[in-house]
């Protein structure tokens, strides 16, 4: 037998509810966005369905009748364990959140063209990402994992990569044929797209490991564009406004698709990486262990580009 078949129709239960509340079909018709016809019609097709009288109409008035009582009771009831169930499940899904802080040229150029493949395989789980060059307390601030941007060092978390660092410029600046960028020295005849550096830090002290590389001292360039994010100086490499200290894995995806190539091939460590931290929240949070996994299967999955 079909359980079901016992039961008046759901969507009869929930006119009704509304007007045994209210003692109104007017009321319950605005509430529910029917008409007070239709609620009229819709509570004799449930009386019918019953075989009982559920409201004694009275001349601008409505009472429940006894059969009416314990049914607005029943519904009631069923009502307000649907809410709470509901609000049990919102409860749930607000707690299945991940969060995240990482610098902004990390998220920016690395993270976040790559994050819709995390978000399609675990649409539940809200990430919060927190980018900012700050170095946030994972523990104090209630955050479960920080990708850190560092030097090489054994204990500063799981490694993600090691940064190498060349010029990167458009391809057109490449084909520039009044100021080729043939070798090192022709940089001086081109504007330096530079990120603002704490006091006292030249802005090329990005630049200082492949100088070092390639047995050069400081070049001075034609021009600065000076930006407070690195994100925008890569900008406006591609735009072909001048050369950027190009920052692998970062602009991996840039060099490929040919949107930056590298004038030079030689490539320098800058004896720096990207380590992922966990805090001890992080380490109960099933989602935040599949995202750290994810980060590492991604990082993993990275390999070195011909940059021209």
């Amino acid at each position: 037998m079909n359980a079901r078949a016992d039961l008046p129709r759901l969507d009869l239960l929930r006119t009704f509810e509304a007007a045994a509340r209210s003692l109104s079909f007017t009321k319950a018709a605005d509430e529910l966005f029917l008409t007070q016809s239709a609620v009229s019609k819709q509570m004799q097709l449930l009386e019918s369905e019953v075989g009982l009288s559920l409201f004694e109409r009275r001349h601008r008035a409505l009472s429940l009748t006894e059969a009416g009582v314990v049914l607005h009771r029943a519904t009631t009831d069923c009502m307000e364990r649907l809410r709470d169930a509901a609000a049990r499940m919102r409860g749930l899904a607000a707690r299945r959140q991940v969060s995240v802080t990482m610098t902004p040229g990390f998220a920016s150029l690395w993270l976040i063209p790559r994050l819709e493949g995390f978000t399609a395989a675990h649409p539940l789980v809200d990430v919060r990402l927190s980018a900012t060059h700050d170095w946030l307390d994972i523990e104090r601030d209630g955050i479960d994992l920080a990708v850190r941007f560092r030097p090489i060092s054994h204990d500063a978390g799981l490694p993600l990569f090691e940064e190498s660092v060349q010029p990167m410029c458009s391809p057109r600046l490449l084909k520039d044929k009044a100021h080729p960028l043939k070798k090192p020295s022709d940089l001086a005849h081109h504007t330096l797209l530079a990120v603002d550096m704490p006091s006292g830090m030249a802005l090329t002290v990005d630049w200082a490991p492949w100088f070092a590389a390639m047995g050069l001292a400081e070049m001075k360039m034609k021009n600065t564009l000076r930006f407070t994010q690195y994100a925008d100086a890569v900008a406006a490499a591609v735009a072909g406004q001048g050369v950027v200290i190009g920052r692998l894995p970062l602009l991996k995806d840039l060099v490929a698709d040919r949107r930056l190539v590298a004038p030079f091939k030689s490539a320098a460590t800058s004896r720096r990486g990207y380590y992922l931290a966990t805090s001890t929240n992080g380490r109960r949070n099933a989602d935040a262990r599949r995202f750290a996994d994810w980060l590492v299967e991604q990082a993993r999955a990275f390999a070195p580009v011909e940059a021209r």
